[in-house]
């Protein structure tokens, strides 16, 4: 029997754990809420969320998508402070 090694911070999530399959995965992951998934089609078509398909259906990477929303976060830029 082959014991599982321990996955260290700096691996890759292994396929199965990191893949949401289809939108209402994606949007439950996103948005919490299965409800939200044709935001995920519509953030896919104008927003390029990174997702892909598995034939017709439509996949993402957890790891991917958290490195996407960690981007988009650093892309708003805050107001800057007046000056008095």
């Amino acid at each position: 029997m082959m014991e599982r090694h321990s996955a260290q911070s700096d691996t890759p999530p292994e396929l199965a754990e990191d893949l949401l399959r289809g939108a209402d995965e994606i949007a439950e992951f996103i948005f919490g809420d299965r409800e939200s998934r044709r935001k995920v089609y519509y953030l896919a078509e104008c927003c390029r969320l990174p997702v892909f398909r598995l034939g017709s259906m439509l996949c993402a990477r957890r790891s991917v998508l958290l490195n996407w929303i960690a981007g988009q976060e650093g892309r708003v830029s805050l107001p800057s402070a007046k000056k008095t």
